[in-house]
């Protein structure tokens, strides 16, 4: 909307929202207030925080959240919702109010003011496709369950740790059901060795964990567990505890198997799922993730530069005087650059180009992480032009950025950078060294995005 049309409206409203209640501010053209109200975050609260907002129309309203039952609320009853970053909003306050001073009625004036002096160039959040939503949801919940799950993993190893040394000798990857039905079969060491070699065999074989290279190993260790254990009370105490948390990491993975049916079903329903189930490496676990969070609005992102900065591929570049430098994006979707690195990393199994690529920053000094954010970079630069046009991934298309989108738009965006035709130059898998030359001044000469310093948080998104 353009600075004339904005300040032609009559009233603007933010909301300071928190767990058990909240402040509205209605202001005027003018910055004058007048209304408050300060309700509870329950039924009749919300009845007398809607009953205001209709009272002036469709009301633009500013809040610190872009989802929730807040969001939600503020839909029902009609509101123009515009979200606004938490550290922009403490500026805007700081500007009011230099001294620090602080209180929820406060904060909803400032953000109510900034957006009736500035709102004209902030972006309307528009309610998403039911679908996306429930698709969201869902994933986020399942990556906190799986976060959840890798916890209790560590907690188990500690146990054993103490007590059992031979079972972590034994088995060395403990994110698997087995190995918790294995603390269940045999809960310490005293009676794993009365167990006996039959036994030991037969829940290898029944809980597919017979390896013609390690069954003879730990067949050994088991013979030998007690010579290497904890004491009689840490056992009886320990045992307990492990135990314990196996059986909630084997109803924790029963859960998990329940959300990974229900987010496949809800990704078959929403007509994009063809197209983002193109993508190489991207699978049944990073594809849902990706459309939930970058969602069905072709109008949210006007650029691929839009998608690159929210999914924090893109660098900061800072400029003062003669210095320029670049670091990494912090304010970004955390969950999508989570998404964004593993889906990197496992498309050059499926992609050639993708793995000359990341290949070719390797080569130039850079860490994995960072060859992985430019090698993300790249494939949302893809993934942009793909969205937009509504096609699917083709490995045999040289030119995927330069697909014209099924509708005219005016002023369509422009992408100055074209991916090379890599797959021209891959024919016979680099068969002779003139086509590995040229591949390799091609990508060099594409890799456009400046490196940045390493991604250092680490995400266990259960692949």
């Amino acid at each position: 909307m353009n600075p004339q049309e904005w300040n032609e409206r009559q009233h603007f409203a933010a909301l300071d929202w928190a767990h058990a209640h909240h402040d509205l501010v209605v202001l005027d053209r003018l910055g004058q207030i007048i209304e408050t109200l300060h309700f509870e975050h329950n039924a009749s609260g919300w009845q007398a925080c809607a009953a205001v907002l209709r009272r002036y129309g469709p009301l633009p309203v500013a809040v610190e959240t872009s989802q929730g039952t807040v969001v939600e609320q503020l839909f029902a009853a009609g509101a123009l919702v515009y979200p606004i970053n938490p550290r922009a909003a403490a500026r805007y306050r700081e500007r009011h109010a230099p001294s620090g001073v602080k209180d929820d009625q406060r904060d909803a004036w400032s953000m109510a003011d900034a957006l009736r002096v500035d709102g004209h160039g902030w972006r309307e959040l528009v309610p998403l496709d039911p679908v996306v939503a429930e698709l969201r949801l869902l994933c986020h919940d399942e990556i906190a369950l799986i976060e959840q799950r890798t916890a209790l993993v560590n907690q188990l190893q500690q146990a054993l740790h103490e007590y059992y040394p031979a079972a972590l000798e034994a088995f060395g990857n403990w994110t698997i059901p087995g190995t918790w039905r294995f603390v269940l079969e045999f809960p310490t060491p005293a009676q794993l060795e009365r167990a006996g070699r039959r036994r030991w065999q037969h829940f290898l074989h029944t809980h597919r964990l017979w390896r013609e290279s390690t069954a003879e190993h730990r067949l050994e260790v088991f013979a030998r567990a007690s010579q290497f254990a904890g004491s009689a009370p840490t056992t009886a105490a320990k045992s307990l505890l492990a135990q314990s948390l196996a059986r909630l990491l084997l109803t924790l993975d029963e859960q998990l198997g329940l959300y990974r049916h229900q987010i496949e079903a809800a990704f078959a329903r929403h007509p994009d799922h063809d197209l983002f189930g193109s993508l190489p490496g991207a699978g049944d676990k990073l594809a849902p993730r990706l459309l939930g969070e970058i969602g069905d609005d072709r109008a949210r992102f006007h650029s691929a530069a839009g998608l690159q900065e929210i999914a924090g591929t893109a660098p900061v570049t800072v400029k003062s005087g003669q210095s320029c430098y670049q670091h990494l994006r912090y304010a970004c979707n955390d969950t999508l650059r989570a998404t964004v690195h593993l889906w990197a990393d496992l498309s050059r199994t499926r992609c050639a180009w993708a793995d000359a690529y990341y290949r070719a920053h390797r080569a130039r000094g850079q860490s994995h992480a960072c060859a992985l954010r430019c090698l993300g970079q790249r494939w949302l630069k893809i993934l942009w032009k793909m969205w937009q046009t509504r096609t699917r991934y083709d490995e045999a298309d040289p030119h995927p950025l330069r697909r014209s989108p099924p509708h005219s738009q005016p002023n369509p965006p422009r992408l100055l950078d074209p991916l090379p035709p890599f797959h021209n130059l891959m024919k016979n898998h680099f068969s002779t060294e003139r086509t590995s030359l040229l591949l390799q001044f091609t990508i060099s000469s594409a890799l456009t995005v400046p490196s940045g310093p390493r991604l250092h948080k680490s995400y266990d998104c259960g692949l």
